[in-house]
């Protein structure tokens, strides 16, 4: 089984780093910093944008597992930026068989802005036909869902 972590934050040893080291322990995954990428904003066509390579890492993975900070009541930019390039690029139930988990994690997240994001990664992982397994919002959540993994 391949797992793939795609890590929204831009930085490689914060908190949601933290939470997909306890949701993979013991584990083998590649780690993905998406702000190692150049993926632009919907509508924006460049040569040098990189979106490709991160669908076909997703396409080969078993398992996917997105990492988001909390930023602005939302997801952040960079996971927002892969969500939004996918329509038109990625058919419907292109992903089929996949399992996808979501970390997502603020300093003071208030309820409603853990649910719009769990929604939409919900969302997203249906669209695509992956199974959505869950989120984690702390370590404990996390190792919590490393037994479903």
């Amino acid at each position: 089984m391949s797992i793939l972590f795609i890590n929204g934050s831009p930085n490689k040893n914060g908190n949601t780093v933290a939470l997909a080291q306890t949701l993979l322990k013991g584990k083998e995954y590649e780690t993905l910093n998406l702000t190692e990428y150049k993926v632009y904003s919907y509508g924006h066509k460049f040569k040098d944008d990189q979106l490709s390579e991160i669908i076909s890492k997703m396409k080969e993975a078993d398992t996917i597992v997105i990492g988001s900070p909390l930023y602005w009541h939302n997801i952040c930019g960079a996971v927002r930026n892969v969500l939004d390039r996918f329509y038109g690029l990625v058919q419907q139930n292109e992903l089929s068989g996949k399992k996808m988990y979501f970390l997502f994690q603020g300093a003071a997240p208030e309820k409603w802005m853990m649910e719009a994001g769990e929604y939409t990664m919900k969302r997203f992982a249906g669209l695509y036909g992956m199974t959505y397994m869950g989120m984690a919002t702390d370590r404990l959540e996390a190792q919590k869902m490393s037994e479903k993994l």
